[in-house]
């Protein structure tokens, strides 16, 4: 019998890299693809532990899964920076560059 590739395993990495990739955008995008990651990756690492000799592709569920748990610390990081940061300049002073900068130069005075 010929060894199929699992399923989803390329779309895992792909999750993966784009929770990593994601966490640039606030936090946010990274914290979902990476737990879109980890749920489709634990799918197929159960499904390729039930019969690892019919499947293919095992690496690309655990790069997937590794890149997923990745991007959602780095998401969680990025997200509870943000909050730090907004608490600390307030957001009227995102739409105010002038403001902005004078309460960042307060920060660093500090």
């Amino acid at each position: 019998m010929e060894k199929q590739m699992l399923p989803n395993a390329t779309l895992a990495l792909i999750m993966g890299i784009l929770s990593i990739v994601g966490c640039c955008c606030y936090g946010l995008p990274g914290i979902i693809f990476g737990i879109v990651a980890i749920i489709i990756a634990s799918k197929s690492e159960k499904l390729y532990k039930q019969n690892p000799e019919e499947y293919l592709g095992y690496g690309n569920v655990k790069a997937g899964k590794i890149m997923g748990i990745i991007g959602v610390v780095l998401g969680l990081l990025f997200a509870a920076y943000m909050a730090w940061f907004l608490g600390q300049v307030g957001w009227d002073a995102l739409s105010d560059p002038e403001m902005l900068m004078e309460r960042m130069e307060n920060m660093q005075n500090q």
